[in-house]
């Protein structure tokens, strides 16, 4: 099928432009004014707004089978829901439980992500060592196109990598060129703070954030980039919620280390006022890993994201319905860790940061899409608007205004933790490899159509590390 996008702005991380659209097929086939059209195209009608590339969501969590339960999203509804709000591809992730073979958790979560309304990919965590997890991450990243891999440092007991985990593994991407993703909290001071917690009798939501301060976040973030710094790997620090995480990435970059962060569309918009509401339903809704923070932080996060500090914003989805959060109604250490965000990130991005003067709509661009396709090396297949690019777009009204609500979305769950936020920036349309799979309330997604994206590793940059640090040996054993 062939589309003709017309009358609109494209809008990209690098310029902004009045120019038309063609899509051919699955592609972007040109770009700019008085095109030529073939007769039978369809046309667009994208006057008085932006073409932009489709959103990436860097960090979502579908159907994901998690602390007793298992997540209400599954991939085609959490796909399809991030189509509604403009997002047109999610990086998802692989956890192995412990002891568990690798290459069989990849394999169930290909299988979950057959259903797929949108393109996807993974990162697959490490969450145990020995020889097969080291030759299944070269499997992983030579024949199925990861280049990522995930480290959670909470999660006692359970998931947790510890140091060793960490290094072996590190240590191993960098010789594969994959990067290595983490969550930053030391398990250890977690899981003392929580015991502690319940040993004084506090069980309930407003018990969560206190089990994990912000010094947590930033002593785990810090010692991470250390291990990464000395293995001379790249690292990506997944939702940054604190002031203390931001201020170890921005020591490591300034220092020239390559260090990516996340932040999250809810961490840089909610308080942890929310875990004090006396509706035990509602605070417990909000429960997730790291909490949401006092206000001071989320100002620092909104600073690290205009300064460069911080690169991408994602949802961190992953939903759990009331029912769910209520195993843990006598015990806080219990209620699953998870909210939703996959269909809002967009807006709320647009409508906080570029309706506010955070950002620029070129910025949008890069911080919602473009930065995450960089940095995941599936740029410019995605997070473009190029011709040659996949043709995942939205027609984005800037002007248009809806409020959010769980009556009206169309993710899985019955809560939403941005519940009667009016927000100014609405998708319009959303094409996703050519296809219109939204259209201005019209919810268009098909099962299945969704495509697994591989992303190759980055072993150029490597290997040309390794020859500087040959030509320096020689060189510092003569000086000594």
């Amino acid at each position: 099928m062939t589309i003709h996008i017309k009358g609109g702005t494209v809008v990209t991380a690098e310029r902004t432009e009045r120019a038309d659209v063609l899509v051919d097929g699955e592609i972007i086939a040109a770009i700019g004014l008085d095109l030529d059209i073939p007769a039978a195209a369809e046309e667009i009608d994208a006057g008085g707004c932006l073409i932009m590339p489709g959103g990436i969501d860097p960090h979502t969590h579908m159907e994901l089978p998690f602390m007793g339960t298992v997540a209400s999203e599954d991939f085609f509804t959490g796909t399809t829901a991030a189509m509604c709000g403009g997002t047109t591809m999610i990086i998802d992730f692989v956890i192995p439980e412990p002891q568990q073979d690798v290459m069989e958790a990849y394999n169930d979560w290909r299988g979950w992500a057959e259903k797929a309304a949108g393109d996807y990919s993974f990162h697959v965590a490490i969450t145990w060592w020995d020889d097969s997890v080291k030759a299944a991450m070269e499997t992983l990243t030579r024949e199925h196109g990861v280049n990522s891999f995930k480290h959670f440092m909470a999660y006692k007991g359970a998931i947790m990598a510890d140091d060793e985990i960490l290094v072996n593994s590190f240590a191993k991407a960098r010789e594969l060129g994959a990067i290595c993703t983490v969550h930053a909290e030391n398990g250890d001071l977690v899981y003392h703070l929580q015991q502690e917690l319940l040993a004084k009798g506090m069980t309930g939501p407003e018990a969560h954030p206190l089990s994990r301060p912000p010094e947590v976040e930033g002593e785990a973030a810090d010692r991470a980039i250390r291990i990464a710094q000395v293995l001379d790997v790249p690292i990506y620090i997944v939702h940054t919620s604190s002031k203390d995480a931001l201020k170890a990435i921005t020591r490591a970059r300034l220092e020239g280390q390559r260090v990516f962060g996340e932040a999250l569309a809810g961490h840089l918009l909610i308080d942890d006022s929310v875990y004090r509401n006396p509706d035990w339903d509602f605070a417990a809704a909000h429960v997730m890993s790291p909490p949401f923070r006092p206000k001071e932080h989320q100002e620092a996060l909104w600073r690290g994201l205009q300064s460069g500090m911080l690169q991408t914003t994602a949802s961190d989805h992953c939903c759990f319905c009331a029912p769910q959060k209520r195993m843990g109604h006598n015990d806080f250490t219990r209620i699953p860790n998870g909210t939703g965000g996959v269909e809002d990130r967009m807006s709320l991005m647009w409508h906080h940061g570029v309706g506010k003067g955070r950002l620029t709509a070129n910025e949008f661009v890069a911080v919602t899409s473009t930065n995450a396709a960089k940095i995941f090396n599936i740029y410019p297949k995605k997070g473009a608007v190029a011709v040659g690019s996949d043709a995942d777009l939205v027609i984005w009204d800037p002007e248009r205004e809806r409020t959010i609500s769980k009556d009206t979305h169309h993710q899985n769950v019955d809560f939403n933790i941005f519940e009667g936020m009016t927000v100014k920036g609405v998708n319009r349309v959303t094409l996703s490899r050519g296809r219109v799979v939204y259209d201005d309330g019209d919810v268009r997604s098909e099962k299945g159509t969704g495509q697994y994206v591989p992303r190759p590793t980055f072993p150029p940059y490597y290997a040309a590390l390794q020859k500087v640090r040959q030509r320096a040996a020689p060189q510092a054993v003569e000086r000594a």
